[in-house]
């Protein structure tokens, strides 16, 4: 199997999606893959204006930073559409991942489930490799 050489990994400002992205860019430095940082614009996204869809986040560019991930090797996508749908779609152009990450849990957070609505049937759905990182994994 070869290596993935575009990482796909979820991204809503949560924590867990915080730490999904740590876990993407060290094995994108380990391995020489592209991190592509995906944000989905649900159907009120307007109303919180979030996100630029045209500038990467602040918080994302801290993040490449501290893990030292060249820029020129970070992207950022947004595309319309549930989390689930969009980061499917982002195995297709043009993004073309080859591995998908999510956080276990994202901001639709619900006590005492292991995993979200999205990390669950992202797995049940995709035929491109996922990652679910769970919240209590932490960088060295």
């Amino acid at each position: 199997m070869m290596p993935p050489k575009i990482i796909a990994v979820g991204y809503d400002g949560s924590p867990d999606s915080e730490i999904a992205v740590r876990w993407a860019m060290h094995l994108a430095v380990e391995i020489g893959a592209n991190v592509v940082v995906v944000h989905a614009a649900g159907l009120l996204e307007h109303l919180h204006a979030r996100f630029s869809r045209e500038e990467t986040p602040a918080g994302v560019l801290a993040l490449a930073k501290e893990c030292g991930i060249n820029e020129a090797r970070l992207y950022w996508h947004v595309d319309e559409g549930d989390a689930c749908s969009v980061l499917l779609r982002a195995t297709g152009p043009p993004v073309e991942a080859d591995l998908l990450v999510v956080g276990s849990r994202g901001q639709g957070q619900h006590p005492g489930l292991l995993l979200g609505s999205t990390s669950l049937e992202l797995a049940e759905q995709s035929s491109t490799p996922v990652v679910v990182v769970p919240l209590s994994w932490r960088d060295e």
